[in-house]
């Protein structure tokens, strides 16, 4: 089998690989609650962190930071619970995001021997602006755009997602996490439900405006932020209106029902009619139980990063949700996410073959990375994807998830090539100099 990457894909810009902070904040909660509040250079969590973010790790270059809870907090909570506080006067956080979440940022930020972005979402607004006056369910905000529910709610994710207090700068804010989810009855977590054209209109009207005249006017704006299965109407709803697109910079997608929507239909299609709008891989995690010791599903995140995200305009892949902890520690869900097992009663944590996997895009791929043409000689089993480092040197990523070895020849017309052979069930990563 023969490679040959000889020219740049101008639209293939990258930046891999995101990490939610739920999984941090869960191990630090945990020390948090059992009274050991302080940092240990030997602790699991600072070496959690070492291995996601660090040179000696795989090296996340960006932090998913969700505002107030999610469905992985211990409980819920948002930033603003007094009635009819629409200026937001009695607005602050509590000791979830002052002495666990925060503070872990700043670790991160400190061991991290690359730029860290942080990226921050929100789940659901303070149950007063809902309709149904809850936090998980069906609910949406309560009246019409540029009224005092939703001017509220923009104030609000401008105020907390992007604040400066605690000397934290975020790249971008999304919109919304899975607006769909509040269009749902007996959703079971927190949530706050759009349809395409009242999230156009809250953009448009409310947080594009909101974001813009604010302090924080060079944060990024990421909409939908939810399954690839609603592109391209999704976008061709919010960005066909000038208003609203103005404040778009990105268009987040989540993973999970991505075998009913074809990458070549939904984000291939996407980019094809909005092709200066960034795509974003925002959310993936597995929701079965856990698997010790799986390379099987090691391989199928390898194979959902190269085919379809990195083959299609996608620019950044986020692993969302908390390594699990043995024992169980109560939070909205438990054991389903698995690159890192950490057993808290003898403070020691066990990498997955997952990790490994995310490692081979997360180190070897760092940002500003360019897609480069990659073609495959003949049919075959391997998944690979081939990108050039701003530096000019090349990498190509070649994933057998058959049982079959694969003889393998690399072409690069700048330097030679290799022959190799691509062992069954293995993931390699190649890496050269063009000069």
């Amino acid at each position: 089998m023969e490679f040959s990457s000889p020219s740049r894909e101008p639209s293939g810009r990258v930046s891999i690989m995101a990490g939610s902070l739920t999984g941090l904040l869960l191990l630090q909660a945990v020390s948090w609650a059992s009274e050991q509040k302080h940092w240990s250079s030997d602790g699991a969590e600072y070496r959690t962190i070492q291995a996601n973010c660090t040179g000696t790790g795989i090296g996340y270059n960006i932090i998913w930071v969700p505002m107030a809870s999610c469905d992985f907090s211990i409980c819920t909570y948002t930033y603003v619970d007094t009635p009819d506080d629409f200026q937001l006067h009695n607005f602050s956080l509590p000791e979830e995001d002052t002495k666990l979440e925060i503070p872990l940022i700043h670790r991160a930020l400190q061991l991290a021997q690359r730029p860290v972005s942080l990226l921050a979402s929100p789940w659901s607004s303070p149950t007063r602006l809902k309709t149904r006056g809850v936090g998980n369910g069906k609910g949406s905000l309560k009246g019409q755009p540029r009224d005092i529910y939703h001017q509220t709610w923009a104030r609000y994710i401008v105020k907390e997602g992007i604040s400066k207090d605690h000397k934290l700068q975020f790249w971008a804010v999304t919109a919304e996490n899975e607006p769909s989810a509040g269009l749902l009855s007996g959703y079971p977590f927190q949530c706050l439900g759009f349809t395409p054209e009242h999230q156009r209109d809250f953009i448009a009207r409310d947080l594009g405006p909101t974001l813009a005249n604010s302090t924080h006017h060079n944060v990024r704006l990421l909409m939908l932020d939810d399954q690839r299965l609603l592109l391209p109407h999704w976008a061709k709803v919010v960005l066909t209106d000038p208003e609203a697109a103005k404040y778009v910079h990105g268009i987040a997608v989540h993973w999970y029902v991505d075998f009913l929507a074809p990458a070549k239909a939904t984000l291939r299609e996407t980019h094809h009619l909005f092709p200066n709008t960034v795509l974003f891989a925002s959310e993936a995690f597995w929701e079965q139980s856990v698997r010790l010791g799986s390379w099987d599903r090691g391989m199928q995140y390898s194979h959902s990063i190269i085919t379809p995200p990195l083959s299609h305009v996608t620019l950044t892949y986020t692993l969302w949700g908390p390594p699990v902890l043995k024992p169980p520690v109560p939070c909205g869900r438990l054991d389903r996410l698995e690159p890192i097992i950490v057993d808290i009663t003898k403070h020691m944590f066990y990498k997955q073959p997952m990790f490994y996997h995310l490692g081979h895009f997360s180190k070897f791929i760092p940002e500003g990375s360019e897609r480069v043409g990659l073609v495959a000689s003949q049919k075959n089993d391997l998944d690979a994807v081939a990108l050039m480092h701003p530096d000019g040197s090349t990498v190509v990523v070649v994933l057998n998830r058959s049982s079959k070895d694969v003889p393998l020849t690399i072409k690069d017309p700048a330097v030679g090539f290799l022959e190799t052979i691509s062992p069954g069930y293995s993931i390699h990563t190649y890496l050269w100099r063009r000069q």
